[in-house]
């Protein structure tokens, strides 16, 4: 008799990130591009604190839905707080283009989700659409 070894099909690959990740990190990427743009544009500083503001609650929302869906809660579950910093120097065209990204990002992965999710997604695109259309001039 032969003894049949390695016939079972395993999968040893890492599982896919959950896709709310990317969309946590480009919130806060956009979150930290309006802060620091404050300083170099004080007078767009009540529009740019509300983009920051919004964007920083897109990516706390997206991180405990991520954590949610993983069973953890969020105490359990590290923050994505800290963004690197913009390799670009902070212009409103830099933070137009970025929240034009994320709007389109989060539109074509939303897509791909169901339910809450999906929504979830949709809701942060119509946030980003208006955010460039009506707080930046």
């Amino acid at each position: 008799m032969a003894a049949v070894t390695g016939c079972g099909i395993t999968d040893d690959s890492e599982p896919e990130p959950d896709p709310l990740l990317a969309q946590a990190a480009r919130a806060r990427t956009d979150a930290s591009t309006a802060t620091a743009l404050i300083a170099a544009s004080p007078d767009l500083a009540a529009p740019l604190t509300t983009i920051s503001s919004e964007r920083t609650a897109h990516a706390d929302a997206l991180d405990a839905e991520v954590a949610r869906v993983a069973g953890a809660t969020t105490n359990d579950t590290p923050s994505s707080t800290t963004t690197a910093p913009a390799a670009e120097a902070p212009t409103v065209e830099l933070l137009r283009e970025r929240l034009t990204q994320s709007q389109r990002s989060a539109a074509d992965v939303g897509r791909t989700l169901q339910g809450f999710r999906a929504g979830m997604l949709a809701s942060i695109s119509a946030a980003c659409a208006v955010q460039t259309a009506v707080l930046l001039p």
